[in-house]
């Protein structure tokens, strides 16, 4: 969760005034803050472009129409925020992600204007190699240089042990980000943009072991409002096959299998679910313990969503994917989930839909 006061989380679940925040910045050095009556920012840790929104503007002078205003709105940027109003006179904002603005539309006379956008891992998708790009060293300094190869003053965090890689060469017109991902693997890893536009290497929290960040109770005074609980199979595996052989290096094949060793776990490797491994290979992964980590972040992929929820809570702007969450239904029963998706609205809008992973009993 993105570093909020305890006065913040109390006042999400009282009767309070949203504050919201939409801030161009256009090219020529210009920043706007836009005047706004709707829109959202959806988070998805499922998709490649994490991050992405969607902003509606009562004036219609944003939507381009000379050249000049093209050069100025290409390649313009959305910071956008949501927080509370505090009744004192102060409030706290909480960023919901830095975006490449990509499209302005609606009626030129009357508006409203419609703006869109893609956090910034969406500049490093499209900036494709034109020519064979090869990746070696280390999972952060290669992650660092894909990235900053489009964004050279780009924040990169990293909140992994670092670990060797194998030489990769990437082919012309492949997707750099996808590239940044197969990398950050090697480590166990995944990498994202998040609110701040900072990017951060890191791996997914795990259930069993994170302390909740967020308690969503049906309780008086607490900001549940609803919930559903599903399981299915379909695309769960319980084992995961690490590969990897790099013939330019003259590396020997390495491989590691990780499986759900959890006899309590309905996807349990020698329980009745059965044997259902998926395979990953790639030339980064030069070592049996590189292969090691990179089964273990796919395992935890794959086998979440042997238990999945969508909880409507209150809406809470400082929620990040991953964060564990305590859950208390209205008939009592307790779970702990982990988000994986919402869409935070930038209006007074009530339910904020979280779709998560996993879930387990809370004891």
């Amino acid at each position: 969760m993105y570093p909020v006061s305890d006065r913040f989380l109390a006042r999400l679940a009282e009767s309070h005034t949203p504050v919201t925040q939409v801030q161009l910045f256009l090219t020529d050095g210009q920043v706007v803050d836009l005047p706004h009556t709707g829109g959202s920012v959806q988070v998805d840790r499922g998709q490649a472009i994490r991050r992405t929104c969607t902003v509606t503007c009562p004036d219609p002078s944003l939507i381009p129409r000379t050249p000049t205003d093209q050069l100025a709105t290409y390649g313009a940027r959305l910071r956008i925020s949501r927080g509370v109003d505090y009744g004192d006179g102060s409030s706290e904002l909480v960023p919901l992600g830095v975006f490449r603005l990509d499209s302005v539309d609606g009626d030129v006379s009357e508006g409203p204007a419609t703006l869109q956008g893609k956090d910034l891992s969406a500049i490093v998708q499209d900036d494709k190699f034109t020519t064979p790009y090869t990746a070696t060293g280390t999972v952060v300094a290669a992650v660092t240089a894909l990235i900053q190869r489009s964004i050279p003053d780009a924040a990169v965090i990293s909140l992994i042990v670092n670990t060797g890689i194998g030489r990769r060469t990437f082919e012309i017109e492949s997707d750099p980000w996808a590239a940044v991902q197969e990398i950050a693997a090697a480590a166990g890893a995944e990498c994202y943009a998040n609110a701040d536009g900072e990017f951060v290497i890191a791996t997914l929290p795990d259930l069993l072991t994170t302390d909740p960040v967020w308690a969503i109770e049906a309780t008086e005074g607490g900001v549940y409002i609803s919930g559903n609980r599903a399981m299915t199979s379909d695309g769960v595996h319980n084992g995961v096959m690490a590969r990897g052989e790099n013939a330019s290096e003259n590396s020997p094949p390495v491989s590691y299998l990780a499986v759900d060793n959890d006899p309590n776990s309905p996807t349990y490797w020698s329980g009745p679910y059965g044997r259902r491994p998926t395979f990953y290979s790639s030339s980064t992964l030069t070592t049996t313990g590189a292969c090691q980590q990179a089964a273990v972040l796919k395992l935890a992929q794959a086998k979440a969503p042997n238990a999945s929820g969508d909880i409507s809570s209150l809406p809470n702007p400082a929620l990040e994917p991953g964060d564990v969450l305590r859950v208390r239904h209205e008939d009592g029963s307790r779970e702990l989930h982990q988000a994986a998706a919402f869409t935070v609205p930038l209006d007074l809008g009530g339910a904020f839909p979280i779709s998560t992973i996993s879930a387990k009993e809370d004891a």
